[in-house]
């Protein structure tokens, strides 16, 4: 549904709206994760995708996280390791190769790939030889098939252009640059300074060296901003023009995340600023013929993600919206988040953690989750409402053989309150976000999560806006 502009969020709507809840990255979120899916559990998984004649012809998609950063960004909540230490990356990736070859194990070494992200961290931390070793021990257990999606974060402040080349050189064909805000103030409260000329002169050089997409990502609700500061910012990513724009609302959870706590709560800019940035973000950046893909990307109409949107193709995974079908998600490396049919997996969060279950033989899965029938309805409406912005009851109906109306029936209740308010569309077909709903899509979506309607506990969870 595209997006149209419309007056600004009242007080009200945000009172009522702007609660705790999931980004929605799956369902059920990895909060209801379980030790007593273990390692054992995981390898079953593998076998049943092995047995599986339908599901080995499915490609897979690869998810790599690596640790390790040189310096501290305060607002981050990623699983991170901070060191100066480069030598403590070579045991990290000899434990991968450990992690991979339990795989090929079970698998066989036949598996094609679609998709590859590294993310960390700041997988730029490893050296081009390290990175290069790591792509070829991949290669030698996947097929990495031609076309593919084979993408990197980068640390702008860790690379230069023959960097640039090396990447390249590995068979990287998309990159994201994490930029967050090219305000000075802002860098420092957060402790990431990079100058502006510095990140675009890098896009400049990718572009040059034939990269296919290039990501930015940015966050608005961090400290000292302001809806003025964050307009130059946005002024500065429009002259960018980066293939796509991921827009994070920042999530204060200080007790939670260790290095949030180093802002100061009453440098953080209020709801109504927190908007107030949306919407601008929103009209600036469609303005500037971006597509508004959903809740936090961006892309510029020709680019796949926007193709996807318009063909009805959109999935979302843990990495965020994305092209690819759900096809299994392998994810390697401390703390990777992974699914394998009707399951979900974790590896262990530390470090020494990891090791050792690797040390051990075993696979370092310590928590996931198989999913329900009910799981499995629910997911699908969740990510019908988060990728489309739409649910059909028919296509539930038949892929589920249920009624949905009577299935959901107190969901839909609920719902008629919301299209009151504005946020929601009901009819005979299905249910239909509006353009006001689309800055509350994750409210809509809580409607069907069955896990959080049962525990009102959702302080562990960032505010909606």
């Amino acid at each position: 549904m595209p997006l149209t502009l419309h007056e600004p969020i009242s007080q009200e709507l945000l009172r009522k709206f702007d609660v705790p809840g999931p980004r929605y990255t799956s369902y059920p979120t990895a909060d209801r994760f379980v030790e007593a899916f273990t390692a054992d559990d995981y390898a079953r998984a593998l076998t049943q995708r092995r047995n599986g004649a339908a599901a080995m012809t499915l490609p897979l998609s690869l998810y790599v996280h690596i640790p390790f950063c040189e310096s501290l960004c305060y607002y981050c909540a990623c699983n991170k390791i901070i060191t100066r230490h480069h030598e403590r990356a070579k045991p990290y990736l000899e434990y991968l190769a450990r992690e991979v070859a339990l795989h090929t194990d079970l698998l066989g070494t036949q598996q094609k790939v679609t998709q590859l992200h590294l993310g960390g961290g700041s997988p730029t931390f490893l050296s081009d030889d390290e990175l290069r070793g790591l792509m070829d021990m991949l290669r030698s257990n996947f097929q990495l098939v031609p076309g593919g999606e084979y993408a990197i974060e980068v640390d702008p402040r860790t690379i230069d252009v023959g960097r640039l080349d090396a990447l390249a050189s590995m068979g990287f064909n998309r990159l994201s640059f994490g930029v967050q805000d090219f305000d000075p103030v802002v860098q420092k409260a957060v402790h990431r300074v990079q100058p502006a000329e510095q990140v675009f002169a890098l896009v400049a050089a990718a572009r040059e060296r034939g990269f296919e997409s290039i990501n930015v990502d940015l966050i608005y609700g961090l400290p000292h901003q302001t809806p003025a500061s964050f307009d130059r910012t946005l002024e500065q990513i429009v002259a960018l023009r980066p293939d796509r724009i991921a827009l994070y609302a920042y999530a204060h959870l200080p007790e939670r995340f260790k290095p949030q706590r180093r802002i100061a709560s009453e440098h953080l800019p209020d709801a109504s600023s927190k908007v107030s940035m949306l919407a601008r973000s929103l009209a600036a950046l469609m303005g500037a013929g971006y597509v508004y893909v959903g809740m936090d990307h961006f892309a510029l109409p020709d680019d796949p993600l926007a193709v996807a949107k318009r063909q009805g193709r959109l999935h979302r995974n843990f990495q965020g919206y994305s092209t690819q079908p759900d096809h299994d998600l392998i994810a390697l490396g401390v703390s990777s988040i992974g699914r394998l049919g009707a399951t979900y997996s974790q590896n262990a969060k530390t470090l020494p953690e990891y090791c050792d279950a690797l040390d051990n033989g075993r696979f370092p899965v310590v928590r996931g989750l198989a999913l329900t029938r009910d799981d499995l309805i629910r997911r699908a409406v969740i990510m019908a409402l988060m990728c489309q912005g739409q649910c059909l009851y028919e296509s539930v109906d038949l892929a589920y053989l249920i009624d949905f109306k009577t299935y959901f029936a107190a969901e839909l209740e609920v719902l008629r309150s919301m299209q009151d308010n504005g946020m929601v569309v009901l009819d005979d077909a299905g249910i239909q976000v509006t353009a006001m709903g689309w800055y509350f899509v994750r409210a809509v979506a809580m409607v069907f999560d069955r896990y959080l309607q049962s525990d009102r506990n959702r302080a562990r969870f960032s505010r909606i806006i």
